[in-house]
C-alpha cells in the first residue's frame, strides 16, 4: 500500500523469515551454515521446516537366519554379504531439510530449490565435488544431493509426513 515504505516493509519480511528458521548447531561446517543463509532466503521454502542437523545413527537389527542354497543352481541361500549399511552408524555426517511450501511442488519449486543448493555448493571455497546434475523433473516430490560428508534432501509436505517423523 502507499502509507507502507517499501524499504521497511522487506526488512521486516527477512528478519520474520530469520527467525521462524531453526537455527544451525554451533558445530555446523562452514558450508552448511552458508548453505542455510541462502535457503532461509528462498521464496519457495517453509522456513520453519528448514533443519540442519547430525545425521541420525540407527541401531541394527536382527540378521536373518543363514540357510545354504540348494539345488544344482545353487539357489534359495539367505546370505546377503556384507554391504555399507552392515556399518554401524550413517553414510553423512549432516543432513540438511528444506520443505517447499504446499502447491509448489509440482510447479518447478523443488527444482528452483535444488538449482539454488547446487548454485551454492559450488560457489563454496574449495568447491565442493558434486554428482552430475539430473536433467528431469521430480516427479515424486523428494530431490536428494549428496554432498559427500552431508546430504540434502528437498521435500515436499506430503513426502515428509510419509517418510520422515519429526
Amino acid at each position: 500500500p502507499w502509507f507502507v515504505d517499501r524499504e521497511q516493509h522487506k526488512e521486516s519480511l527477512h528478519a520474520l523469515r530469520a527467525a521462524t528458521a531453526a537455527p544451525t548447531p554451533e558445530d555446523t561446517p562452514k558450508v552448511l551454515q552458508d548453505l542455510h543463509s541462502q535457503l532461509i532466503q528462498s521464496p519457495h521454502l517453509e522456513q520453519s521446516k528448514l533443519l540442519v542437523s547430525r545425521a541420525i545413527f540407527r541401531e541394527l537389527g536382527p540378521f536373518p537366519p543363514s540357510r545354504a542354497p540348494q539345488g544344482r543352481r545353487r539357489r534359495g541361500g539367505t546370505y546377503p554379504g556384507e554391504s555399507a549399511f552392515d556399518i554401524p552408524g550413517s553414510l553423512w555426517n549432516w543432513t540438511v531439510f528444506a520443505e517447499v511450501k504446499e502447491g509448489t511442488e509440482n510447479k518447478g519449486a523443488i527444482e528452483a530449490v535444488v538449482r539454488l543448493v547446487r548454485k551454492s555448493l559450488l560457489a563454496a571455497q574449495p568447491p565442493l565435488p558434486l554428482p552430475p546434475n539430473s536433467k528431469r523433473r521430480m516427479q515424486n516430490g523428494w530431490a536428494i544431493i549428496d554432498g559427500g560428508d552431508f546430504v540434502v534432501h528437498v521435500l515436499s509436505k506430503g513426502v515428509r509426513e510419509r517418510y520422515f517423523s519429526d
